[in-house]
């Protein structure tokens, strides 16, 4: 059934249909409805009509004055909060997928970059040693097809940090970010991550001296505080201090850290949320990008945020179902997902597959990324099975992905429709 707040226009064998909570009704292409200011009123799709149940109102000879009428009075009327409108110029920020150690290599975000052309993708964290005296080509390789694509610096010395950074600038990454916010063992043996948010002017520093090498943006993923620090004091003094060393965006994670008694698994979970400290935050400082993170599982959830805050980022919900990120480009840039679907999306990996696989790789190394596809599908649990069982041995190539695809079968509802 279509929504209630909606249009329908009979074309010959086709249906016009408007839905103003930006819900794509049928199997085809999105194309945005603006007003004259260029904000955001909703989408149009054309779908067959029989993908469409048009309701009996909404026949051939009334729809048109139907259509003009609800248009009328839907642009007419002012977005409620939850469903934010669509900027003519959306921030770079505005939906992006979180660094997350282990699992944001190159593989994944190439995959990622198939389910959305706008999501902007971030790597692990590199710490500066790495770099400056590791193998570059590993760490720091990447695809040009995941443009925007940021990274992830971990130190605390505005030097290193500066050199860094114009590496990975003259590698054509779309921005760097330090991490503030990492609780580990690892980070706080060598004083980073989360530990800087005890030392707010030398996080300054740091982008400062990013901010003099590079001249692509600097930014700062950080904590809304650490131990027994007041979230209040603690965030304020640390976007004091990133602001006038010329930070470009904040990114938020809307959590404590506790560095003492909790592991960096318990740190994701145990300290409460704290949403409200995050939107403040933007209140107070209006011209400063703020981006929310933490606890979001589904793009309807960071959507909500969107209406005070000027992008989301979504870590562990965008890596365990995928398939979600189709919904970015639609609905929170009005524009058509790159792909169909799931299955799609796996076609149009497999070239990308064998190319790896040429340079070295093994298969289960990309397809690890694949795991949380297909969610309560049938054949799901086989199409998994399949990928943990035969991609890891010797020779496996793309014969094994196409093999667990056709495990998975559509929806007893979808097959009855067609």
């Amino acid at each position: 059934m279509l929504p209630v707040k909606c249009l329908v226009l009979a074309v010959d064998d086709f249906v016009l249909a408007f839905d103003d909570d930006l819900r794509q009704i049928g199997d085809t292409a999105v194309s945005a409805l603006s007003r004259p200011d260029g904000s955001h009123i909703g989408i149009i799709c054309a779908a067959p009509a029989s993908h469409c149940d048009a309701g009996p109102k909404h026949t051939p000879e009334n729809a048109k004055h139907t259509a003009i009428r609800i248009m009328t009075d839907v642009a007419g009327q002012p977005k409620t909060q939850g469903t934010p409108t669509i900027p003519a110029k959306p921030s770079p920020w505005r939906f992006c997928v979180a660094p997350m150690i282990d699992w944001s290599d190159r593989e994944c975000r190439f995959f990622h970059r198939l389910l959305s052309r706008r999501a902007r993708l971030y790597t692990e964290m590199i710490t500066t040693g790495a770099i400056i005296h590791g193998d570059r080509a590993r760490l720091l390789g990447y695809s040009r097809q995941e443009h925007p694509v940021a990274i992830q610096l971990g130190g605390n010395d505005p030097a290193a940090l500066a050199q860094c950074a114009r590496i990975c600038a003259d590698l054509g990454y779309d921005e760097v970010n330090l991490n503030v916010g990492c609780p580990s063992d690892r980070v706080q043996d060598g004083a980073f991550g989360a530990c800087l948010m005890r030392q707010p002017e030398l996080v300054g520093d740091c982008v400062a001296a990013m901010k003099a090498a590079v001249s692509i943006p600097v930014t700062v993923k950080c904590r809304i505080g650490v131990d027994d620090q007041d979230p209040e004091v603690a965030l304020e003094e640390l976007t004091r201090a990133v602001a006038a060393a010329g930070v470009d965006a904040l990114i938020v994670h809307a959590r404590k850290a506790w560095l003492q008694g909790l592991s960096p698994k318990e740190n994701r979970d145990i300290p409460p949320l704290d949403y409200d400290r995050v939107h403040r935050l933007k209140q107070t400082w209006p011209d400063l990008p703020v981006i929310l993170n933490g606890g979001l599982v589904s793009i309807d959830a960071a959507k909500t945020h969107l209406t005070g805050l000027d992008g989301v980022m979504l870590g562990r919900a965008a890596y365990q179902n995928p398939g979600q990120l189709l919904l970015v480009d639609p609905e929170l840039f009005g524009e058509a997902a790159p792909v169909a679907g799931e299955r799609d999306a796996l076609e149009a990996l497999l070239p990308y597959i064998d190319e790896r696989l040429e340079a070295g790789l093994r298969l289960s190394q990309i397809t690890r990324h694949l795991l949380g596809l297909f969610p309560g599908q049938p054949g799901a649990r086989a199409f998994r099975r399949h990928l943990a069982t035969h991609a890891t041995r010797p020779g496996a190539d793309r014969q094994v992905l196409i093999d667990a695809m056709n495990l998975v079968r559509p929806f007893p509802e979808r097959v009855a429709a067609q």
